[in-house]
């Protein structure tokens, strides 16, 4: 199969499907290192933790992006 009816096929795939090749995809470029993921794993799991507890307060996208604006003047 050439690669150009392989990604007419999956163009043609349910989103869900399309979804699970290209993180396939991805992952065969840039293989997941298992000491880093465990980091971000135990820094989300923190984050989870500071924001159940009310350590910190979450900030809405909009708000986010207002400030990045302001910030670069966009």
């Amino acid at each position: 199969m050439k690669t150009k009816e392989l990604i007419a096929e999956a163009v043609s795939l349910p989103v869900e499907e399309r979804a699970l090749i290209v993180d396939s995809l991805l992952r065969s470029l840039n293989t997941p290192e298992s000491a880093i993921d465990k980091k971000w794993v135990a820094v989300a799991k923190n984050r989870l933790q500071q924001l159940r507890t009310g350590e910190v307060t979450a900030i809405s996208s909009e708000e986010v992006f207002k400030k990045i604006a302001a910030r670069f003047q966009l």
